[in-house]
């Protein structure tokens, strides 16, 4: 498997791409923004791992115009923690967001389960998420159930956006609190159950089959019953 890898801090560049490269992986590597716009439209890539802050074009610039004519798998690595940088990125178009620092295994196993999803649907069917009468349009910011307008918060529509990403995986709470808040989980929060639990009374509870359940012990998976 092919992939690209946009990072400017050559440290980093260097252990990621040596991991993946022990991993199976073929890995090209640009230092800058302006090189990683370049080879995502030009080369041909099975996943590009896109850092946020870059030189030359930022990682929403490449992110954007990537989008415009490809469906590469993109996951995106930033030390931001800001809930509007994840949304932004998952509403342009990014399949996932790793928060930095990140564990290499983190980050192996999310390009693993990337690549096990195969092509990307077109890039306009992309813009619009779907799972049996669930919807969700990113570009209007839009989620309806059987045609009936759900009322998102920040927090949830990103929620939602992940778990229709990665509709039938399991996702544990450390990976929804990394994603939605930063990757510092405190075990003792409930922050994401009371999340959880908004979102299930918004999309749930006035429909007769439930789409996202608790998998005991494990997390929370959303798919059709």
């Amino acid at each position: 498997m092919r992939v690209l890898l946009v990072e400017d801090e050559a440290k980093l560049a260097e252990y990621v791409r040596k991991g993946l490269s022990e991993n199976g992986f073929v890995v090209d590597v640009a230092k800058d923004g302006i090189d990683g716009k370049h080879l995502a439209l030009h080369g041909e890539y099975d996943l590009v791992v896109l850092d946020v802050m870059l030189p030359g074009i930022d990682g929403f610039g490449v992110l954007k115009a990537l989008r415009e004519s490809r469906n590469t798998p993109v996951l995106m690595l930033t030390a931001r923690d800001r809930v509007e940088d994840r949304v932004k990125g998952l509403q342009d178009g990014a399949d996932d967001y790793l928060v930095k620092p990140f564990a290499f295994s983190e980050l192996l196993a999310r390009l693993q389960a990337l690549g096990r999803r195969g092509v990307r649907v077109s890039a306009e069917e992309a813009n619009v998420l779907r799972l049996g009468p669930l919807e969700l349009d990113m570009t209007k910011r839009k989620a309806t159930r059987e045609g009936k307008r759900l009322e998102l918060t920040s927090k949830e529509f990103i929620l939602l956006t992940l778990f229709l990403r990665r509709q039938g995986e399991v996702l544990s709470r450390t990976v929804l609190a990394e994603q939605v808040w930063d990757m510092n989980f405190d075990g003792d929060t409930n922050a994401v159950e009371v999340a959880i639990r908004r979102l299930r009374a918004k999309m749930d509870d006035p429909f007769d089959h439930k789409l996202l359940r608790t998998v005991r012990g494990m997390g929370y998976v959303l798919e059709t019953p």
